[in-house]
């Protein structure tokens, strides 16, 4: 039943819009999608975030290393990796909360494990039953595992981000 109720789940706002892109030629697809999303939160847009893939259950973003990104040593800047991380499980709870409800980071942990090489990538998921509790629930948090890995193929830092949602305050 779990399943079952994730998989039919009416898709919110941010699912949709994102829907409506599959409707776009291939080829003009991901740079309509990181044009949309740059727009839609603009620090995104001044890092060049590469909004990769898009889905309810499972977000994948990358940065590549270029100057505007990069630190002292031509890495990609600790901020830059944080806000790769923070945007694909923000995306990915975005995309399953009701659309009377507000997404709100909560906490985020990031431990440095070793330094990066080249570009990086980002993967957000959500489990069916995390999808399920936030269609049934105006009010919560979850625990959002991401995997932030460099050209290498490697993990250079390890995350944990907390996300809550709350009704939508009322104007």
């Amino acid at each position: 039943m779990l399943a079952d109720h994730a998989s039919t789940a009416r898709p919110n706002r941010l699912a949709r819009s994102v829907a409506k892109l599959d409707r776009v030629p291939a080829a003009l697809r991901p740079w309509l999608r990181n044009k949309v999303m740059g727009r839609a939160v603009p620090f995104t847009g001044t890092a060049g975030l590469d909004f990769a893939h898009m889905a309810p259950e499972r977000v994948e973003i990358a940065v590549a290393n270029v100057r505007r990104v990069q630190n002292h040593i031509q890495g990609v800047h600790a901020a830059a990796m944080a806000l790769l991380a923070e945007t694909a499980t923000g995306m990915v709870v975005g995309m399953n909360v009701r659309d009377d409800c507000l997404p709100l980071a909560k906490t985020m942990r990031i431990d440095f494990k070793r330094r990066a090489q080249g570009a990086m990538r980002a993967v957000a998921t959500l489990s069916d039953a995390q999808r399920q509790l936030m269609q049934q629930s105006d009010k919560g948090e979850v625990s959002v595992p991401v995997l932030v890995s460099d050209e290498s193929g490697e993990q250079p830092i390890q995350c944990e981000f907390i996300w809550a949602w709350i009704p939508t305050p009322k104007k």
